[in-house]
């Protein structure tokens, strides 16, 4: 794993539950603003989806874009983790 990848996955352990973040906003915060595109690679490749949140990442546009295993899916935990957040407010 390089030192960028544990930067992302870092990063994105940080997201808050319930909430989304851009690639672009995850490559900014990673120490690199324009690898985004890379940040999506990465993300592809998680090893461990359920522990490092990448459902959390989304297009700028605000698309859902990819996920590891389908669109559907992650749509589908993005959900279920902002019903959670509303019952612990």
């Amino acid at each position: 794993m390089t030192p960028f990848a544990m930067k992302v996955y870092k990063v994105v352990l940080n997201i808050p539950v319930g909430e989304v973040r851009t690639y672009k906003w995850v490559a900014k915060r990673a120490g690199r603003p324009k690898a985004y595109r890379a940040v999506g690679q990465i993300l592809k490749n998680n090893p461990y989806p359920l522990i490092i949140p990448c459902h959390r990442v989304i297009e700028s546009s605000g698309n859902l874009g990819g996920y590891i295993w389908d669109e559907k899916t992650k749509s589908a935990l993005l959900n279920l983790e902002r019903q959670i957040r509303e019952l612990m407010l």
